[in-house]
């Protein structure tokens, strides 16, 4: 599935792999120790919130998930 930007698809696409790999291999084998994709997801993160930006899709009311449940930069 393509991200809300066309720029942020390559970003969603290591992200899921990163996650899916740490999910698989790490934390359904008991090691929950971390997430080592956080930097990933953020990179994405910041990559949608622009896109959400630039198309000028309203977000108010909507909640955020993510790391430390970030919400768009104004």
């Amino acid at each position: 599935m393509n991200s809300v930007g066309e720029a942020c698809t390559d970003l969603k696409r290591d992200y899921d792999q990163c996650f899916n790999r740490w999910f698989a291999e790490k934390f359904l084998k008991g090691d929950r120790s971390g997430d080592p994709c956080t930097e990933t997801f953020r990179k994405y993160q910041r990559c949608v919130q622009k896109a959400i930006k630039e198309k000028d899709i309203p977000v108010d009311g909507v909640e955020f998930m993510g790391p430390n449940k970030d919400k768009p930069e104004s």
